[in-house]
């Protein structure tokens, strides 16, 4: 079979592998659609410390069943299932948490073989029906997303701001809106990329000037009630808290880079204005499985948002469209 393997940053090479086979308490699947990520465009770069190479990448994958057929989505991020945060329901920041496509190889490939301890976890999720492979692919990087507003709490009546217009920007977009936001308001600096994430995803308004300006004149001076970074930029989480309303909830969803993790914060605003600013840390089973609800029940649509497939031979390309922001989602169909 053809996969996609990562030998060193900058080097990924579509090779020939032998078809895995299952052992004991695993799953062998046939891979329908791995859909990319800015991580992906970010280990082909610079690599990634718990990728030992070579390694298949991919982790936002569903397919078939090689025995059965059966149409399923498999998590990304793997928790133990058994350490203290786990039994206390933190799956998410499970500190002995493993990755498909990092520790295990992942979906840029014809077939790849499940672990015992995806399965363990619940984390292999029919597919609804009416659910494309493509769309179900989605539904890894919508859990993610879910996890960090259930942390945040967007809610009803909500006045939000997304920061950042990539395709997690835009699925914060959706699911804002799912979550009764009364408005939401998409930022980024890219104007195209802003252009093209409104035209899909249609905010309420699009802002490319100063943020913490635009958000404060269209709130009426009050601010936001939350605010998503979902960008890799300390700036914007500087700018979050300043254009966040009294009580307001700041999503620090977006990581920064390891050589410029220290920001800036008064931190007279948190406490005066009694701000809330919460992390978020990928997604639990439980999660992804909500994440595929949503979008069977069409409260959270995402087949628009992938605006390119490709087959695994162009993998490369499809990495590219990623990092130059030249796409909202990237599937690739092996």
């Amino acid at each position: 079979m053809k996969v996609a393997r990562f030998h060193a940053p900058g080097d990924i090479r579509i090779e020939d592998a032998p078809e895995p086979v299952a052992g004991p308490g695993e799953l062998k699947i046939r891979v329908r659609n791995c859909s990319t990520c800015g991580t992906d465009a970010k280990i082909f770069r610079f690599g990634h410390h718990h990728i030992r190479p070579p390694r298949v990448m991919g982790h936002e994958i569903a397919g078939e069943v090689a025995e059965t057929g059966e149409r399923v989505q498999v998590i990304a991020a793997i928790p133990c299932g058994t350490c203290e945060e786990c039994r206390r329901g933190r799956m998410t920041v499970c500190p002995r948490q493993e990755s498909m496509g990092y520790h295990y190889d992942g979906g840029f490939a014809e077939y790849l073989v499940v672990p015992a301890k995806v399965l363990a976890v619940n984390g292999v999720n029919a597919v609804p029906d009416g659910v494309g492979f493509a769309e179900a692919s989605v539904a890894e990087p919508l859990a993610c997303v879910l996890n960090g507003q259930s942390l945040a709490r967007v809610g009803a009546g909500d006045d939000v701001v997304v920061m950042g217009a990539g395709p997690i920007g835009c699925l914060h977009v959706r699911m804002a809106r799912a979550r009764g936001a009364a408005r939401v308001f998409l930022v980024d600096v890219n104007a195209d990329r802003l252009a093209m994430a409104a035209e899909l995803v249609r905010p309420d308004t699009v802002i490319d000037g100063d943020p913490v300006e635009q958000v404060l004149k269209l709130t009426g001076g009050r601010g936001a009630d939350v605010v998503v970074t979902a960008a890799a930029s300390g700036a914007a989480q500087e700018q979050a808290v300043l254009m966040a309303a009294r009580q307001g909830r700041i999503s620090f969803f977006g990581g920064l880079p390891k050589d410029s993790p220290v920001i800036r914060l008064d931190s007279n605003l948190v406490h005066y204005r009694e701000l809330t600013i919460v992390g978020a840390n990928g997604s639990s089973p439980a999660h992804n499985a909500e994440a595929l609800r949503l979008i069977a029940e069409g409260a959270v649509p995402v087949a628009d948002l992938i605006t390119h497939r490709l087959p695994l031979s162009r993998v490369l390309d499809g990495i590219d469209l990623v990092s130059r922001g030249e796409a909202i989602k990237v599937t690739i169909e092996p």
